[in-house]
């Protein structure tokens, strides 16, 4: 199996590529797998421009020369796209934004209605079989109100994917806070191995993942300085 992980972390190893590292060794504990990893903030990729050369040459490029047509090869020969990023702004980092913004050439300009009445355009290419993963880390302590924009706009850009928001992120780089970082990077492992048998994580996993690793109240008083994690 070929997986694609878009890094979108200005930082090689930050706290969420931490998680996402565990997550590839459990997809790989049971059989290696192909697996390539873009660090998006060494790569040149310029903002979409807006003119729709792309729509109008349907060759699955863009017409800007920077490294994104070679990263758009690598998305259309993958069979599973992992997006792991820091939340910045409620959203995705602007670097990695563009990497997606500029997805466009893998569809057309003709619209498609699906049979909920949604509008889509039309893919260049079948990518039924592709499956999409984003794995995101904030610095809040919970998770409600902070990735609500980033989900909405992650369903309707992949589709409903399987999606792991994780708060208190900043703790898996502290090292007093091992102790429960530690539990958490383990269950990412067993995460990642349950979805390279299934290409699923089931709802029951996602809470797990998602759990704060210490009160909130805890979490607020160290990060203001009033103690150790």
């Amino acid at each position: 199996m070929k997986i694609l992980v878009l890094n979108g972390s200005p930082k090689k190893k930050s706290d969420t590529f931490r998680l996402t590292e565990a997550f590839l060794r459990g997809m790989n504990k049971d059989r290696e797998h192909d697996v390539r990893v873009i660090n998006v903030i060494e790569k040149a990729v310029a903002p979409c421009r807006g003119c729709f050369a792309c729509w109008r040459n349907q060759d699955g490029h863009c017409v800007i020369h920077d490294d994104q047509n070679d990263i758009l090869d690598l998305y259309r020969a993958s069979d599973v796209i992992i997006w792991s990023f820091p939340l910045y702004c409620y959203a995705m980092p602007s670097h990695l934004k563009a990497v997606l913004d500029r997805t466009i050439p893998l569809v057309k300009m003709n619209m498609v209605q699906e049979a909920d009445g949604t509008v889509r355009h039309e893919a260049l290419a079948d990518f039924s079989e592709m499956h999409t993963l984003v794995i995101c880390g904030c610095g809040f302590p919970d998770w409600e109100g902070n990735f609500d924009g980033l989900r909405a706009m992650c369903d309707v850009c992949f589709g409903h994917p399987d999606m792991v928001c994780v708060p208190e992120a900043p703790l898996l780089n502290v090292p007093a806070a091992e102790a429960v970082a530690e539990p958490l990077l383990a269950r990412f492992e067993q995460a990642g191995r349950e979805y390279a048998s299934s290409l699923r994580l089931s709802a029951e996993t996602v809470a797990e993942l998602e759990r704060p690793m210490i009160p909130k109240d805890d979490y607020i008083q160290n990060v203001n300085g009033g103690g150790q994690p």
